[in-house]
């Protein structure tokens, strides 16, 4: 008895971080709910329901990488969707409140996606939370007081963020040019020697386009600061290569890359107004990025990184 026990508890343990989507949707409105939340987040910024709350040419699968079963939010690394669900409500300390999984996607349109917070239980809200929920399925409930993460990525990410904070503040011109170089031989095949991305294939870092769009994340994202990117990046890139590029070579590629132009960050603009978006969790009511201070909060000056 005791070891079936224990066959039935690694065969669990074995589920439950199987990086992949359930076999089947499920049946009737919520699997129609689902495959709705899906197209989604491949289709961000262009999908009726959301590409008004867009501004850049990002997409959800941006940073929600997709696994070996082709599905947005099944990859391996840091950011999986795999098991999140089961970990909401969940401490937020940027918000400084407990968030829902709504709150959580919502407020990435105004930060990842360089645009406007949904309002939440709208269709498009609720068609999101779906798709990441569909891919718990199987997972233990386990609310998070830590963060809002998963268990596979509270065991990754708070970890590499303190470890790339302590690199990150030690950063000098040196370090922008040797991640310019990472940045040429790693990255700009598929991003663009620019960082416009390739329409369509891989998604853009930074810059505008030749309308003066803003393209990529803005200076609120988590993708925007040094230590988070690079905890990111560590794990995810290159794409399928995760883990292969040292950590000074992660370091210095995001010191170039986020020391590039990009949009700044003012949480009242990504607000709808109050009588329109109705109540807004969160005990963060003002809040401001640029370039620079994103530099600033780790004791770096923006121009004497760049060598200007």
């Amino acid at each position: 008895m005791k070891k079936l026990i224990l066959f039935l508890s690694l065969a669990s343990l074995m589920f439950a971080f199987e990086y992949k989507a359930p076999a089947n949707y499920p049946s009737g409105e919520v699997g129609e709910l689902v495959k709705l939340g899906e197209d989604i987040v491949n289709n961000t910024d262009t999908h009726p329901l959301t590409k008004d709350l867009v501004g850049n040419k990002l997409q959800c699968k941006s940073c929600h990488l997709k696994g070996s079963d082709g599905k947005v939010g099944t990859g391996e690394g840091i950011s999986s969707w795999i098991g999140t669900a089961a970990a909401f409500p969940a401490w937020s300390k940027r918000e400084k409140t407990v968030q829902s999984l709504q709150d959580r996607s919502n407020n990435c349109f105004m930060r990842s996606m360089n645009g406007k917070r949904p309002i939440i239980d709208t269709e498009a809200s609720m068609a999101i939370a779906a798709y990441i929920t569909w891919l718990s399925e199987g997972h233990t409930i386990k609310m998070n007081e830590k963060g809002p993460w998963s268990v596979h990525n509270t065991k990754l990410y708070p970890k590499g963020v303190k470890h790339f904070k302590a690199i990150q503040k030690k950063a000098t011109h040196a370090n922008y040019v040797a991640g310019k170089a990472v940045y040429a031989s790693q990255c700009a095949s598929c991003h663009g020697q620019n960082g416009e991305g390739i329409a369509g294939a891989f998604p853009p870092l930074w810059g505008k386009d030749a309308n003066g769009n803003w393209l990529s994340y803005n200076t609120g994202a988590g993708m925007s600061k040094l230590d988070k990117a690079a905890a990111w990046v560590k794990s995810n890139m290159p794409l399928g290569q995760g883990n292969s590029l040292s950590d000074q070579e992660v370091a210095d590629v995001v010191i170039y890359m986020n020391a590039q132009e990009r949009a700044p960050f003012d949480l009242k603009t990504r607000l709808l107004p109050k009588e329109e978006m109705g109540y807004y969790n969160s005990k963060v009511l003002e809040e401001k990025h640029t370039v620079e201070t994103n530099f600033k909060e780790f004791g770096l000056d923006l121009k004497t990184i760049k060598g200007e």
